[in-house]
């Protein structure tokens, strides 16, 4: 690899929690603010990060960073996440992950591309993935080695997208969720919906209804934070988690995405909401993992509870494809991962071979100067002759010295294409020529 990418590979860590890692409490606890990451950037680099990235949405918190000690920077991550967390590191432990080199390298590449999300295939994580580079640029945190990174994580996850249909996915799921709205209440404009939670995927979800025309939508989420930033993006009203009751009465459409475990609605709460609204139909959406609403909810008349499989399998035609398209979309990325690594190898190689060409140029020019080109068979011969000098002697030193010849002749073969073995006496005539 070349100094830059190998700079780049040898410095790159992430350290986080995600979904799978750390539970909805506490990556509610970890969770920054667009408005705090700036701070929290300059807490790491007061403490000696270089650079670094902070990716923080509802499904992780995680920092990745680059062209520094990785190990330092990791435990200088792991304490700067357990104080936002109020936890000592110690208890932290147990639900973070932590990549270096090649292993981070592809982690980030699949972040990049939405392999490592909740629901495979959303169409944001890349583009929270630019946001939180900009606001590392713009604080200063961002260099040469975090840039060719994170650059050639956005070419594999733009080549994921549009050579494997895993983007079809999210997308698919938003649609479905309309085509259904729409079903039920015809004309969106006339409708409210409520979402609960702050999910990546509820949003899309939210934003294909918005963008259907949807009129109202308000959000509630125990972290108000959460809540702020969401109402700002969606152009929705909030409202405090206590007024739920009253709120699933006025709603149409209700998007559950808590995953704490405790049903947020149950079958009680929706037929009260029911009977208050005089049986119109509610069109329940639960994307939590595990469920927000009571499945009790699915028998009642007028409650129309779809879960992220329903949607799933009216988009995706079956598990079954899902899976043939993430498999592609990772062989798709492996080979991106590879290839960032072998282009780095092939340039680390271009200064010894920049050398070895002009040591034989040194060698042309000087058999010519001592010919002066009039026996073009003799210069020829004595060119060859030099040049072979070195290699001669080393393979004849490291059989003499008990070295490894078998080793050194197999990378004279890969290295000059040679197919057989020279002739027998061949080095002889060489070396009596020489």
């Amino acid at each position: 690899m070349t100094e830059g990418t190998a700079a780049a590979l040898s410095g790159l860590t992430v350290v986080g929690a995600n979904h799978r890692s750390g539970p909805t409490r506490l990556r509610d606890a970890l969770f920054l603010d667009a408005a705090l990451l700036p701070g929290f950037l300059a807490q790491l680099r007061g403490a000696g990060v270089r650079q670094a990235l902070v990716l923080s949405t509802c499904d992780r918190v995680e920092v990745q960073t680059a062209g520094g000690d990785p190990g330092r920077d990791a435990e200088t991550v792991r304490h700067a996440l357990a104080d936002r967390a109020g936890l000592a590191p110690a208890d932290l432990d147990a639900h973070l992950y932590r990549h270096e080199g090649a292993s981070a390298l592809r982690h980030v590449f699949a972040v990049a591309a939405s392999l490592d999300s909740l629901v495979i295939g959303e169409p944001q994580v890349l583009g929270q993935v630019r946001a939180g580079h900009e606001i590392s640029r713009a604080a200063g945190m961002a260099g040469a080695e975090l840039d060719m990174i994170l650059s050639a994580a956005y070419a594999a996850a733009k080549r994921v997208r549009g050579e494997s249909a895993i983007a079809e996915g999210p997308v698919s799921i938003a649609a479905a969720a309309v085509q259904v709205a729409r079903s039920l209440h015809g004309d969106l404009a006339a409708c409210t919906a409520l979402l609960v939670g702050a999910a990546d995927m509820a949003e899309i979800v939210a934003t294909q209804l918005r963008r259907a025309g949807l009129r109202d939508l308000v959000v509630a989420s125990p972290t108000p934070a959460r809540a702020d930033s969401l109402a700002a993006r969606l152009d929705a009203h909030i409202c405090a988690m206590d007024e739920l009751p009253a709120r699933l009465a006025a709603a149409d459409i209700v998007l559950a995405s808590m995953g704490t475990g405790r049903y947020q609605f149950g079958a009680d709460a929706v037929a009260a909401a029911l009977k208050a609204r005089r049986r119109k139909p509610i069109f329940l959406v639960d994307l939590a993992m595990p469920g927000d609403v009571d499945p009790a909810v699915d028998a009642l008349e007028e409650a129309f509870l779809y879960g992220l499989a329903d949607l799933e399998a009216a988009a995706m035609q079956g598990q079954a494809a899902r899976r043939a398209a993430a498999d592609a979309a990772w062989a798709i990325l492996d080979e991106e991962v590879a290839a960032f690594l072998r282009r780095g190898a092939e340039r680390e190689a271009a200064p010894a071979i920049t050398a070895l060409r002009a040591r034989f140029e040194a060698a042309r020019r000087q058999v010519l100067a001592e010919e002066g080109g009039a026996d073009v068979d003799r210069a020829t011969r004595l060119l060859v002759n030099r040049l072979l000098h070195a290699p001669s002697v080393a393979l004849r030193r490291a059989r003499g010295e008990g070295g490894r010849p078998a080793e050194l002749e197999a990378a004279l073969r890969d290295l000059f294409d040679l197919k057989e073995m020279p002739a027998s006496g061949t080095e002889k005539e060489n070396r009596d020529e020489d």
